[in-house]
């Protein structure tokens, strides 16, 4: 049965991959860098500045930070993308697929401003404090169209609380493998700590990953960083390899889009998920006083993620040159990480998969739960929502590597086709939100604050009056 469906997906996945979704997502990278007038890449003196204005701002009750949700965010995109999407995008693309993830990264920067800026300015205010909002909320106020967003949100709610979850759980349990845990322990395991973070509620979880995601990120980047300098003289070729393997012949010879191309973005895509919808529903939890803040926030978390963390596993894997052992995933670098550091450094691998992957389990929860609310006013539809995300941690420890990975790549297609036509649509109000909070800061305005009266559109935005 599991050799059918992988088959299935894989011939859907190659179809959309190869002609739809590459070219749409490259599109909108170029389009909004364009309109923004290269944002992603002029603000990231703002970014940082804004980053650390937000570190250790003190929130009450259900409220989240700007940093709170930017660390939420982040806990999402860094699981095993991070470590095992990398080493299976050079597997099967080489070393070129690296310079392919890069290059959507800084596109995709562009993307997620924009889908981000679009969440804060349609978000609802939560009758205990807070906020709920992402493309459910802009799909239904901004496109008025309720029966997409009803679809989206659906849509998410399935493919981040139990289809993305299953892989987060299928990476811990093939890295506690090779210590003898079998799948069916670490799977129960992983299930119960799951049991008791989603029942704690997204403003404990934003809490919970305000510090596990710097410690986590930054140890990794670390160990990294000892590899690449005790490997420093082969620093220049291994990427000189990157670039000039991406538009070789034998690095485009894997399909249509080339296997480095195809592998990079795909691999790049499920990392950082710019474009794909999910980091809006943690933008739009944010209490700040302008959409384009929070915006230039999430932008940052992009370069984040693929700059350090997903660059550390491919110059782990690319240092070693055993790309092509016949290991891949977790096992890859595990062997690469032993080779290096010695035969302790799978388990200090085991422990940095775990806390990637289990701070994605709860982030992935969190939005989630946005859209299970979205869909549903009582609260029973959201404790049998919680009840399938912790099945669905178990039974991703025991299912094959390849299954769960194209299911995954499947709905990620899916939601990059709904929410990248959407804020196509609605571009226009985060470009003019971005121009009003520039002309705010080229004025001096340390924390400019934002008035809906500057929009075209303000039917179904519900929040800013110009008094935030």
């Amino acid at each position: 049965m599991d050799a059918l469906l992988n088959q299935a997906v894989t011939t859907i996945n190659g179809f959309l991959w190869d002609y739809i979704i590459i070219a749409l997502l490259i599109g909108a990278g170029f389009w909004f860098t364009c309109t923004t007038k290269f944002t992603q890449i002029t603000q990231i003196p703002e970014m940082i500045r804004l980053l650390k204005a937000g570190v250790g701002k003190k929130t009450t009750g259900n409220e989240i930070s700007s940093f709170q949700a930017f660390c939420i965010s982040v806990a999402s995109h860094v699981g095993v993308g991070n470590i095992a999407g990398i080493a299976i995008a050079v597997v099967l693309g080489g070393p070129g697929a690296v310079f392919w993830m890069w290059f959507i990264a800084v596109l995709g920067a562009a993307t997620s401003f924009v889908e981000c800026t679009l969440a804060q300015i349609y978000k609802e205010p939560l009758p205990g404090g807070g906020f709920h909002g992402g493309p459910a909320y802009y799909i239904r106020h901004g496109l008025k169209s309720p029966a997409l967003a009803v679809g989206f949100a659906v849509l998410i709610s399935v493919t981040y609380g139990l289809i993305y979850n299953s892989v987060q759980a299928n990476t811990i349990a093939a890295s506690l493998s090779t210590f003898g845990v079998s799948p069916e322990v670490s799977g129960l395991g992983v299930a119960i700590l799951t049991a008791i973070a989603v029942f704690g509620g997204s403003a404990r979880i934003a809490k919970f990953t305000e510090w596990l995601v710097p410690i986590m990120a930054g140890l990794y980047i670390l160990t990294a960083l000892f590899v690449v300098l005790m490997n420093i003289t082969a620093l220049p070729h291994v990427l000189a390899t990157v670039v000039s393997s991406a538009f070789t012949y034998d690095a485009a010879g894997g399909g249509l889009m080339g296997a480095a191309l195809m592998n990079g973005i795909k691999r790049g895509l499920f990392s950082n998920e710019a474009g794909e919808g999910s980091v809006p529903n943690a933008a739009a939890t944010a209490d700040v006083t302008h959409p384009a803040r929070q915006g230039l926030v999430q932008a940052f978390g992009v370069f984040v993620d693929t700059f350090f963390i997903c660059t550390s596993s491919a110059f782990i894997v690319l240092m070693s040159g055993n790309y092509t052992n016949g290991l891949t995933g977790i096992a890859l670098i595990q062997h690469d990480l032993g080779m290096q550091l010695g035969s302790w450094a799978p388990g200090v691998l085991a422990l940095f998969v775990f806390m990637f992957a289990f701070s994605s389990v709860i982030g992935n929860y969190v939005y989630g739960e946005i859209n299970t609310l979205h869909l549903f006013k009582k609260r029973i539809y959201l404790h049998v929502f919680r009840i399938m995300v912790i099945a669905m941690v178990y039974f991703g420890s025991t299912a094959s590597l390849s299954l769960v990975w194209n299911l995954a790549d499947l709905f990620m297609a899916f939601m990059v086709l709904t929410n990248v036509t959407s804020i196509l649509a609605l571009g226009k109000q985060a470009l003019l939100a971005l121009k009003d909070y520039k002309e705010q800061r080229a004025r001096g305005v340390a924390d400019p604050t934002f008035n809906r009266a500057i929009l075209p559109k303000q039917d179904g935005i519900v929040w800013w009056d110009g008094t935030k």
